[in-house]
């Protein structure tokens, strides 16, 4: 998920990601075969300050949006793993972002912070390859949730066994602005 990174010229920035543009896919593995789906973002802000470091904010990922292609493996997904009646959404708020962010053209930032979902708060840092064009910004991070660590059951069978962890990648776009420009 992404993150926010000011201009050199400013101290603070924020960042409006575009649910449209912004891209969320997921793999998880099995014996046979890879199952792959998408989510959708629902909400993006992230404000980051260049000279300290600190980043608020949140990105908000619709769980009910989980989409694998396949009805039957869907509803089981959403009602016995996410539980995304419950647990409606998946949440990213950063508290800190390092590395050197080019005011235009490609970076790579550490973005850490806490990843809320299925009800519990997990410590994560994200590893965001980054381009800026003027005062459009998209990112791309790759991670793995470990599921069954944190707390999610797993879909495994006594045939079926799939990955413990779930591949997430993220392809983000939105829109820098500074706030403290602005009359």
């Amino acid at each position: 998920m992404l993150f926010s990174v000011a201009p050199l010229h400013a101290q603070e920035a924020v960042l409006a990601l575009d649910p449209a543009q912004t891209q969320i896919k997921f793999n998880l593995g099995d014996v046979l075969h890879q199952v792959n789906g998408t989510f959708k973002l629902k909400s993006g802000s992230i404000r980051f300050d260049r000279a300290t470091g600190s980043a608020s904010g949140s990105v908000v990922v619709d769980a009910t949006s989980g989409n694998s292609g396949s009805n039957a493996r869907d509803r089981k997904m959403h009602k016995d793993i996410l539980e995304s009646a419950r647990y409606p959404e998946i949440v990213f708020t950063p508290d800190r972002v390092q590395g050197q962010l080019a005011s235009q053209g490609e970076s790579q930032i550490e973005v850490h912070g806490i990843l809320r979902l299925h009800g519990a708060d997990h410590e994560t840092t994200l590893t965001a390859r980054v381009s800026v064009s003027g005062d459009q910004l998209s990112a791309a991070t790759t991670f793995v949730v470990p599921y069954v660590k944190w707390g999610l059951k797993n879909p495994s069978t006594f045939i079926l066994r799939v990955s413990q962890g779930v591949d997430i990648d993220v392809h983000a776009v939105g829109r820098l602005t500074n706030p403290s420009s602005n009359p």
